[in-house]
């Protein structure tokens, strides 16, 4: 087994932790992870791909063991997060790449490939939307009041996911093997949301993921006019994310493979054999010719 390392590199005066594993010289793989994680949640898949691919897992600034500025003078925005994690590419020399996207990971993946389209080698796409159909109720209250007026009064209903109970029952909602879901998760997560500023810090991201929807029709267009080769796997039971949310892709992306997962959010914690298999698989049988 290839071991994972772990280090930090300092971008634009931030130091961004991150997970390491593989050969150099193999096929590089970027994961891009979600709310409320870190690079934490793939630390099974990487132990998993790392014999085949040169895997880097970066964690935002704000969240893992990167550096967290005070939001009362940093402003936490998906361009902020792309702009950091596009020169952390950068300075680690990933310069061309396979991409695993997760939640926020597509925002964040998108901005850096739009700007940068022949650096995509390939696409994995886990739970990470990119269009209107694909918001499930529980946005709800992000769409129709925080996003039209951010106030306490707006702010306050979604305050309840930056709690440990919600935060637990977002790894938890839909997972076909609960029993596979490692507590660690919401439990690291948790305690990381404790952590002076990060409350905050996240309610930012809340509020700024509104302007990643006017975006969603460049984003279907560059998939539609590039086709990269892609891989996608959606968990059914996703709180955020419809099933259709992920059937959309299929439109734009026609020769995509299609994974269909009795699972949630996260679904590498209890489909982590199936989802590794396949990425592996699918590398070989129709990215390297």
């Amino acid at each position: 087994m290839t071991a994972t390392t772990y280090g930090t590199i300092n971008v634009n005066g931030l130091n961004i932790a991150y997970r390491e594993a593989g050969n150099a010289a193999n096929p590089k793989l970027v994961l891009l992870h979600g709310f409320p994680a870190s690079s934490h949640q793939y630390r099974d898949l990487i132990a998993k791909l790392a014999g085949q691919f040169h895997i880097i897992a970066p964690d935002y600034q704000g969240f893992g063991n990167s550096d967290r500025p005070d939001p009362t003078t940093y402003a936490y925005t998906f361009d902020a997060i792309a702009d950091t994690i596009e020169e952390f590419l950068k300075l680690k020399g990933f310069d061309h790449y396979g991409l695993f996207v997760q939640d926020y990971g597509g925002p964040v993946g998108m901005r850096i490939v739009g700007r940068n389209p022949k650096a995509l080698d390939w696409l994995i796409i886990q739970n990470s939307n990119g269009y209107e159909i694909g918001f499930t109720a529980a946005w709800d209250g992000f769409r129709n009041q925080l996003w039209k007026g951010r106030t306490p009064e707006t702010e306050a209903p979604l305050a309840a996911f930056l709690e440990h109970d919600a935060i637990k029952y977002i790894y938890l909602a839909g997972a076909g093997k609960p029993e596979l879901v490692s507590p660690d998760n919401w439990e690291l997560d948790s305690a990381q949301m404790e952590r002076p500023g990060s409350k905050k810090l996240n309610m930012d991201l809340f509020y700024d993921y509104r302007t990643n929807v006017p975006l969603y029709p460049a984003w279907q267009k560059l998939l539609r006019d590039r086709q990269p080769k892609t891989i996608i796997f959606w968990g059914q039971g996703d709180i955020f994310f419809t099933p259709e949310g992920g059937e959309a892709f299929l439109a734009d992306l026609p020769n995509a493979e299609m994974h269909r997962l009795t699972a949630g959010h996260f679904a590498v914690e209890d489909h982590l054999d199936e989802i590794a298999t396949n990425i592996s698989r699918f590398y070989t049988e129709k990215v390297v010719r």
